[in-house]
């Protein structure tokens, strides 16, 4: 990850070499020498020791394209092959141009049946459009991730989609939630003007993500709000008191769960960018936006309060909630 804000380094007997926080200013034997750059915006997958970077637009829809595989049941290696496809085919950007008329994430060309051009430059349409696909080919978990992206695309560069397969292995590993706490963003804190609670009990922004899940990830259920907003059962100033916050429940608890729960987690900070996300916790982790936003999934140290264990640690649910201002 990046180096952190906020570090201060004793150099030598010349004098000191300052990084602060704020102002921003590298100070060398008492002499400025410049603004400090900040941590670059941007996404990593890491497993088994070797990292994947994308930035801040690849992260989100490669996150599309492995929800859409989780709430299919499809295994990591269906991810696998659709995420090595994107790759090559788009830079997993979802493209308005390309050859002819392909476009989208995929390069899916509406004169050769994939959906019209409003469609296939919708990444949930296109996604499962591409796994449509797939899954009518026989055996493609066995074959080659070149040979089974190439049956779906038929490409004029067959073997194009194995320079792309370590990148997107790790990817799928991680946003399918094989690999636990792989996935984060280094990510500046989000800003919006404050929202009041709707119908529902949540802010909009709120209420964004519960759909924005519900358009990836499917039928799933939430809580942490109610009709006229919660007031208990939560600890002091929790965000669910404002409607700002979600709980997305993977009950009971159990090893496919805890995995499902990895998925909808790190989903989450891919999106967190778009949909304004200040927080996400599972099973004793934490990932938050802004200044400690580089140092990736945290322990998360549950409240010294009543209560069900599991609950208070987040075992049993993904917690969310978005900016208040």
């Amino acid at each position: 990850m990046p180096v952190n804000r906020g570090v201060i380094v004793a150099v030598g007997a010349i004098g000191a070499l300052a990084l602060a926080v704020g102002g921003a200013i590298a100070w060398v034997g008492g002499q400025g020498i410049g603004p400090l750059i900040p941590p670059r915006e941007q996404c990593e997958a890491t497993v088994n020791g070797t990292t994947v970077t994308l930035d801040l637009e690849q992260a989100q829809w490669a996150a599309v394209i492995s929800g859409v595989a989780v709430r299919r049941g499809l295994p990591p290696r269906a991810a696998t092959i659709a995420l090595a496809t994107a790759y090559q085919e788009s830079g997993l950007r979802n493209l308005a141009h390309g050859d002819r008329d392909s476009l989208g994430l995929f390069q899916q060309r509406p004169s050769m049946g994939w959906g019209t051009a409003a469609q296939v430059r919708d990444p949930h349409y296109a996604a499962w459009k591409f796994y449509d696909a797939l899954v009518k080919i026989k055996g493609y978990e066995k074959l080659a991730v070149t040979v089974a992206a190439d049956r779906v695309q038929r490409s004029a560069f067959p073997n194009a989609y194995a320079d792309h397969e370590g990148d997107a292995r790790i990817l799928a590993s991680a946003l399918t939630g094989q690999t636990k706490g792989a996935f984060s963003c280094t990510l500046d804190n989000p800003s919006g003007a404050v929202e009041t609670i709707g119908a529902n009990g949540l802010t909009p922004r709120a209420d964004a993500v519960r759909q924005d899940l519900a358009k990836t990830f499917g039928k799933l259920s939430t809580g942490g709000y109610a009709e006229g907003g919660v007031r208990s059962g939560h600890m002091e100033g929790s965000a669910h008191y404002d409607g700002r916050a979600v709980d997305i429940f993977v009950k009971p608890i159990s090893a496919a769960n805890t995995t499902r729960g990895w998925a909808l987690a790190q989903y989450l900070v891919a999106q967190a960018d778009r949909l304004k996300i200040k927080t996400v916790i599972f099973s004793d982790r934490i990932w938050t936006a802004g200044g400690r936003s580089d140092s990736g999934w945290r322990d998360y140290q549950a409240p010294d309060r009543t209560g069900n264990r599991d609950t208070l640690r987040h075992l049993d649910h993904v917690h969310v909630d978005v900016v208040d201002q």
